[in-house]
């Protein structure tokens, strides 16, 4: 079977867990069917191939795959009702849904192959397939198209850019298989808008509709520090105070403007807690602290001690407004600050603040409206970076004053 570049590269990477994004009619199918008889040559393996759906799995793999077997005289026993193809060596695959993820548990499997990940629920490989793979010590491929950067292929991707022995990510576009010719993909531009075409053709984790801080690009604004951190004598702390969690972002000021360099998520905590992780942290430095406006008011001490005071009482510089910004000010603030539109970008952020990069990704408005949808736990340390934002970089609407002509104007009209 031979194989294209692009899938060279991705088979012959020896981490355990393999992701492949890559653009429409790449040949990801074909490097599937290639890998799972690669495992399959090897005695007594157990294989899983896992579509998003059963019916998928059989279109798509099927046929192909025990033609294929069955010329190599690999094939002892086909079971088409099971959808199991058992091998000469002692090895078997089997192709199964990802819709009906339930029905794998139990199983221990050497090898598995999950086709189009991104179209399947995530419970399917962390609640059921990832286990089986323990006793084994078993190794699987991911391959898809991509599905935005709030699907938890987005996630999978990303963990394979990260210095990790056991994963490894691959991104290619259509072209880069071999497979379409460049004219068919130009001609394909004319029918798509771009959005759609640089997801489906260029492999690119495109935005969803729904995403609130669209200003946000990982490979725009996340960056490490590249000045001495033991030099730092002063920090902000943006902070936002729940108690599941109590969340916090540490900044820096810079020449372009902040710099995030860590963050604190402490569940069932307090302000006392909280202030005194940030002391542990950063002994030594000033800390001016930019918090909720409901700190002035609300209680979380036995003393009866306002949020407020209690940072205030640890010695940090307090900054606050008297009350709330309109919560579209404070989006509006961080969005204007990642993508101005006069400028480069006012913050940065530290791949160390992995959940507040997740959750700038990931928090959408809720359906239809313009309402941030708090219930998927991506809200805190978006709020918290927000009442900092927005009160060293507030939104001000601009109102050219009036001229006397325009006043006499008014005073002249009757209603």
């Amino acid at each position: 079977m031979p194989l294209s570049k692009g899938q060279i590269d991705i088979s012959k990477s020896d981490a355990r867990f393999k992701v492949a994004v890559c653009g429409r009619r790449f040949g990801k199918t074909y490097l599937a069917m290639r890998e799972l008889a690669k495992h399959a040559s090897k005695p007594n393996t157990n294989i899983f191939y896992v579509a998003p759906t059963y019916r998928q799995a059989k279109q798509v793999m099927w046929d192909t795959l025990t033609n294929k077997l069955s010329s190599l005289n690999w094939v002892k026993n086909i079971n088409k009702s099971d959808l199991r193809i058992d091998l000469v060596n002692g090895s078997t695959i089997s192709l199964r849904g990802a819709n009906n993820f339930d029905s794998m548990r139990g199983i221990s499997l050497d090898y598995v192959c999950m086709d189009e990940f991104s179209y399947t629920n995530s419970k399917a490989w962390t609640e059921v397939l990832r286990p089986t793979l323990s006793d084994r010590l078993g190794s699987a491929l991911f391959i898809t198209t991509p599905a935005g950067q709030g699907n938890w292929s987005f996630d999978l991707f990303n963990r394979g850019q990260e210095t990790n022995n056991d994963w490894d990510s691959f991104q290619f576009t259509t072209l880069d298989g071999g497979n379409v010719t460049e004219s068919e993909v130009a001609d394909a531009r004319k029918d798509l808008d771009e959005r759609t075409f640089r997801q489906e053709y260029e492999a690119s984790f495109e935005t969803f509709a729904g995403q609130i801080y669209y200003g946000f690009d990982v490979k725009r604004h996340v960056k490490e520090y590249d000045g001495d951190l033991d030099k730092i004598t002063a920090i902000n702390l943006f902070c936002d105070f729940n108690v599941n969690p109590m969340s916090a972002v540490v900044l820096i000021e810079t020449e372009y403007g902040l710099h995030a360099i860590d963050e604190i998520v402490i569940y069932g905590s307090n302000t006392h807690e909280l202030a005194e992780e940030v002391r542990n942290r950063y002994q030594t430095q000033k800390v001016t602290a930019y918090p909720d406006p409901a700190s002035t008011q609300r209680k979380t001490s036995a003393q009866g001690r306002t949020d407020y005071s209690i940072l205030q009482n640890a010695g940090f510089n307090m900054k606050v407004r008297r009350k709330h910004p309109a919560v579209r000010d404070r989006i509006n603030a961080v969005n204007s600050v990642l993508a101005p539109i006069d400028g480069d970008a006012k913050l940065l952020i530290s791949p160390k603040c992995k959940t507040l990069i997740n959750c700038l990704i990931k928090q959408e408005y809720k359906e239809g409206t313009q309402v941030p949808d708090k219930d998927s736990g991506y809200d805190h340390l978006n709020d918290a970076l927000g009442y900092g934002i927005e009160f060293i970089y507030p939104i001000r609407t601009q109102v050219e004053p009036l001229t006397n002509a325009q006043l006499s104007g008014w005073e002249s009209r009757t209603f």
